[in-house]
């Protein structure tokens, strides 16, 4: 539980919030929301101790373990990824590392192993024997692959390491978690598997912001919103929230247009009757009723939506983009190959896939930024690209104002053309004057935006656009892509803002290129429908299939059709192959528990220090090692029979 009392945040003259009370409860999941610049980064500070309000005070139970995602992702370069996940427990972390330690010593004492004893009941209570395994469902989960989780956290990019730190906050499971933006750098397969992780594996209190209002509505059992100077609780996800706060802001309204109603009324009657003797009495009745009237004090929001507006002035031609074969590399890690597929003028085509699958690349290379290995690209004619680059660092440097680097883009638009633009994306006032080095990570985004309605491109190509942007902002870009009357290219891993904008998917997957024409909610119930063809080929007779998957080729998609009954033959194959997995499960289950009986009697003698101490921890290494990968194994095996079984009916 978190309690809040009085709260208040000041910086200078500004207000973020203040006289707030609240009080968070164990089990709920609170979303933190509000504009850009509200505080809710601020108040998640506050909440986890590492900064203090102006005024009041944040208690929690003493004994409660806090859980916050920080970003101190250059802390631990040498260090195995996965032994970065086990400091989630620093008490477990702490003793593996002595344990190991005292194991490397060349002649072990009396009283290292009267320590080791004691270092294995720490290990043993704090789930030590299963740490790594845990560790590692979690790093898979978040798609850290079973290589880099055994390598050291200098060979990852920025983005996986900040997953590395995810992992290491969901490993510690406290009793109170704090997320901020945490589906930032996931794509959409690993967003999905800690949507399911939070709202069905954690137990505690957990509060988190995040701009994806999908997460939001699948995570969240209450929202807070920061916003009026204050923070206001709602039971329900995101789109109850949406509804309630509507309803509410209604109802104040129409209260306080009741009351300025009442009020002209009664000011009325006081002015054509206060000057009559025969009317005095109720004039100064009047006068009594009009002094109680208060009107409900209706603060400004600090919801606003910029306003973003694309043009051109030429169009294209109707063929737009045409790619042939490309084939980039890294070393020896092929990104993609083979790569082909044309868009045509009018198409907001969103390239999705895995991370690491080449997506921002292909921007790079459509735009001459980066060379393939091979392959070719043309554009059609009469194309005007207009840019979004993901990493703003690149787009934005220099000692420059917000002024000063727009004009510098665009000298020959006049000074009103300029405030006008960057106005419309909430640069006002001062704002304008600000250092762009001093930019936050949604103002950034902002100005790139506002450099792109200026460019006036017939061609939109944006690399992870919505990282960083407020939910109006993302709102605002929805709306502004959607009507856009040019050709959108973009990639995104915000299922909502995907689905809104996109009428063609370009997936890049293992298989190859999926090209599918179409939203992308309908996308993703047709590879709802591969899954499950996959799982049992039978299911989907040859002359049903919808596709044939040619690697690095793309492929236009139809609509799936219905899936036939399994025949006689089909039902038998399917229930042997089904009997077989759940008796390969329990042969599995029975090695797992003879292992850990193995494993549990060499502690045993480990605990009493009889026998060679080093001969037994090393054989103990040894079943561990065979047990992680008998649970591996069975986990496969169950998963395999969990999906398989319901088709038998």
């Amino acid at each position: 539980m978190i309690s809040a009392s009085n709260l208040a945040m000041r910086f200078g003259e500004r207000t973020l919030f203040e006289n707030v009370s609240f009080q968070f409860n164990p089990g709920n999941r609170y979303g933190l929301i509000g504009a850009n610049g509200a505080g809710k980064t601020t108040l998640l500070k506050i909440l986890s101790g590492m900064e203090s309000a102006t005024l009041g005070e944040v208690s929690w139970p003493r004994d409660s373990v806090i859980g916050f995602l920080k970003q101190d992702q250059f802390l631990y370069e040498e260090e195995r990824v996965m032994d970065v996940v086990i400091r989630g427990n620093p008490q477990l972390h702490a003793a593996l590392r002595e344990r190991d330690s005292i194991y490397e010593k060349a002649d072990l004492t009396d009283a290292d192993g009267t320590r080791l004893a004691i270092l294995e009941e720490i290990i043993e209570k704090e789930d030590g024997y299963s740490a790594e395994a845990t560790a590692g469902r979690l790093l898979s989960g978040l798609g850290i692959s079973t290589k880099q989780q055994e390598g050291k956290m200098k060979e990852l990019s920025g983005g996986y390491k900040l997953r590395v730190l995810l992992a290491r906050v969901l490993f510690q499971n406290p009793d109170i978690m704090l997320l901020d933006e945490p589906t930032n750098h996931l794509d959409i397969v690993s967003i999905r598997w800690l949507e399911d992780f939070l709202a069905t594996s954690y137990r505690g209190l957990l509060v988190l912001i995040s701009h994806d209002r999908e997460f939001l509505n699948r995570v969240c059992t209450h929202i807070a919103d920061v916003d009026y100077e204050t923070v206001t609780l709602y039971t329900g996800n995101y789109e109850d929230f949406v509804e309630s706060k509507s309803l509410a802001m209604e109802q104040r309204i129409k209260e306080a247009e009741g009351a300025e109603k009442k009020r002209a009324e009664l000011q009325d009657f006081i002015n054509r009757f206060g000057a009559k003797a025969s009317k005095a009495r109720q004039a100064q009745s009047r006068q009594k009723q009009l002094d109680k009237i208060e009107l409900p004090d209706i603060k400004k929001t600090s919801r606003i939506y910029p306003s973003i507006r694309f043009g051109f002035e030429t169009s294209t031609g109707r063929e737009v983009l045409a790619v042939s074969g490309l084939l980039k590399s890294y070393g020896a890690r092929t990104l993609f190959q083979n790569l082909t597929f044309e868009i045509e003028r009018g198409e907001r085509v969103a390239i999705v896939g895995p991370n690491g699958v080449g997506k921002s690349t292909l921007l790079k290379i459509i735009q001459d930024e980066l060379k393939p290995d091979s392959g070719t690209y043309k554009w059609g004619h009469e194309v005007r690209i207009s840019y979004f680059a993901q990493d703003h660092h690149e787009a934005l440097s220099g000692p420059e104002t917000v002024y000063e680097w727009l004009y510098a883009y665009k000298p020959e638009a006049s000074i009103g053309t300029i405030r006008g633009t960057l106005g419309a994306l909430l640069f006002s006032g001062d704002d304008v004057h600000k250092k762009i080095e001093a930019l936050s990570g949604g103002e950034s985004a902002r100005l790139l935006l506002a450099k792109m309605v200026l460019a006036r491109g017939n061609v939109l190509i944006l690399d992870e656009p919505t990282n960083h942007l407020d939910l109006e902002s993302v709102a605002s870009l929805e709306e502004a892509l959607a009507t856009f009357d040019g050709t959108v290219i973009f990639v995104s891993h915000d299922k909502h803002f995907v689905s809104t904008v996109a009428t063609r998917i370009l997936a890049i997957t293992e298989e190859g290129l999926r090209d599918f024409s179409g939203s992308y909610v309908e996308y993703l119930d047709k590879l709802g429908d591969d899954y499950l063809a996959r799982a049992n080929p039978n299911l989907r007779k040859k002359e049903d299939a919808a596709e044939v998957v040619v690697p690095g080729v793309a492929v236009k998609e139809e609509p799936v059709k219905a899936v036939p009954a399994l025949s006689y033959e089909e039902r038998k194959a399917l229930k042997n192959k089904v009997s077989k997995l759940k008796k390969d499960s329990a042969e599995a289950e029975k090695n797992i528990a003879q292992l850990e009986e193995r494993i549990f009697a060499i502690e045993g003698q480990l605990a009493t220090s009889s026998g060679d101490i080093a001969a037994l921890a090393s054989q103990r290494e040894t079943l561990q090692a065979e047990l992680a990968l008998t649970m591996e194994k069975w986990e496969k095996i169950h998963a395999e029979h969990e999906r398989l079984a319901p088709l038998l009916g």
